[in-house]
This record gives structure tokens, C-alpha cells and sequence, in this order.
């Protein structure tokens, strides 16, 4: 099964990382934060990825083209042109690297790499990361033969949370889980019928695709209750920095 990541967006909500590199490839841990998602679906032997590429995508390009030199111990002989590689460390992947164009809409990413697709799918965000069990996941989607599940996540809340009784504070709960509502986490499994749903560079997959979905019963939802978070600003950077930096970060799962 290909997973496919959707990776052209301009991040301007934390454009001071964005400014000299695409979201995707802002770093957690000294990893960008696609490493850290393609090795969760990695965990779940899925290792054939397909990249929808647009803002400055030929750096994310020059990223995976130059995989070992990110990760492994080499010797460089300018002279002679030649590169040794030494104890070699690098994952299974194999990674196609798709030109979506800078101002294309997520759903136009989609549709552009239709040829590629032949059968059932993963697609998520390049800027999401979370402790969802992909095996579970596609098998829940496979069991409501639907063209396409959603996982569906609950983000905590931003601000704490305090319950107040005749002027006194009888709990305080520091960011809970939101008010209840469930919103797209990302993490799909789709069929390549989703592509008839599509109709040109401007369609978004949030709307108009998942709408026309919706209106034809066609996507489910599965429900993810453990971590799930995105990087949207210089703040959730930090968030995520911080969990690394501690023992067990809750989406490492390899």
C-alpha cells in the first residue's frame, strides 16, 4: 500500500521557519517532522510514498536525494567524484517526489498524482503527527467499504480548564480535551474512486471532496483518542521539541 503526504502548503502561520523551508521539513529532534510520519507508517510496513510537492519543494527534494548524508557517515573523494557511504542508515522507502504547483488546493494535489494510484490508499498532512495505529485504521476502513475513512481526533483545549461553584474553583484541569467536537486529523485511507470526487487544481479536499463524500455516505470516520498534534505555529514547534526531548515522545511508535 503507498501512503501518500500532502506537502505544499506555504505555512504562513509560522512563517519564520517557513521563510527558508517548506513546513515539512521544520525539525523535531533534529529530524523534519515528514521523517517522523513516514516512519510511523513505516512501524506499519507501509514504505512506498508519494509526495505532493509545492512551496519550495525542490528542497525536500534535495533533502530525500541527499538521505545519506543526513543520516549516515561518509567519505568524499572530490578529486575523483566519489562518495563512500559507511555503516549505512537509512529506512526502506521509496519515495516519489510529485511537482504540484505553489498555489494548487489540497484536493488539485490529490488529483495531479492520480496515475500513480492503483489501488487502496493512506493520505495525510505533512504537518501532523499523531500515535494512530495504521493497521487498525485501514482495517476499520476496509470493513465500511466506503471510498474514504477520516480519522477523526479531539484537539486539547488551549487554554485550562476550571469548574466554578458559588465563587470557588472545584476543578481545575490544564488544556482538556476540546468541547466535545471531533475534527479531521488527517490519517485517511481512501480508494481510487476518491479521484472521481476531484475536479480540477482549485477543488478542496476539505470541502468540496469530503462534502460530496459526506452528501453520498461515502466517508467514515474513525475515531483516534490518544495523541494527535499538529505544527502550526512557533508554539506547537515547542510543544512537540519538548516531548521529544522527554522519554517516550507519544507518537514515537517504531
Amino acid at each position: 500500500m503507498k501512503a501518500v503526504i500532502l506537502a505544499g502548503g506555504l505555512g504562513t502561520r509560522v512563517s519564520e521557519e517557513t521563510i527558508i523551508k517548506p513546513k515539512p521539513l521544520i525539525e523535531i529532534g533534529e529530524m523534519p517532522i515528514i521523517w517522523h510520519i513516514m516512519k510511523n507508517y513505516s512501524k506499519h510496513g507501509i514504505n512506498d510514498f508519494i509526495i505532493c510537492l509545492g512551496y519550495k519543494g525542490y528542497m525536500i527534494k534535495e533533502y530525500f536525494a541527499n538521505y545519506f548524508l543526513h543520516t549516515s557517515d561518509v567519505t568524499i573523494d572530490i578529486k575523483n567524484n566519489k562518495t563512500d557511504i559507511h555503516d549505512i542508515h537509512a529506512e526502506p522507502w521509496k519515495i516519489t517526489l510529485i511537482d504540484t504547483g505553489k498555489e494548487t488546493m489540497t484536493g488539485g494535489r490529490l488529483k495531479q498524482i492520480e496515475k500513480y494510484i492503483d489501488n487502496t490508499f493512506c493520505l495525510t498532512y505533512g504537518d501532523g503527527l499523531a500515535n494512530v495505529d495504521i493497521t487498525r485504521l485501514i482495517e476499520f476502513h476496509k470493513k465500511n467499504n466506503r471510498v474514504a475513512t477520516v480519522t477523526a481526533v479531539q484537539p486539547p483545549g488551549r487554554f485550562g480548564s476550571l469548574d466554578i461553584s458559588e465563587n470557588k474553583i472545584t476543578n481545575f484541569e490544564e488544556k482538556p480535551i476540546g468541547d466535545g467536537g471531533w475534527i479531521n486529523g488527517g490519517f485517511f485511507i481512501c480508494e481510487p474512486k476518491i479521484f472521481d470526487y476531484i475536479e480540477n487544481d482549485k477543488s478542496v479536499l476539505e470541502k468540496e471532496t469530503l462534502e460530496k463524500l459526506v452528501k453520498e455516505n461515502q466517508l467514515s470516520a474513525y475515531r483516534h483518542t490518544g495523541f494527535w498534534q499538529s505544527l502550526d505555529t512557533l508554539r506547537d514547534k515547542k510543544y512537540l521539541e519538548d516531548l521529544w526531548n522527554k522519554e517516550n515522545p507519544p507518537w514515537k511508535v517504531w
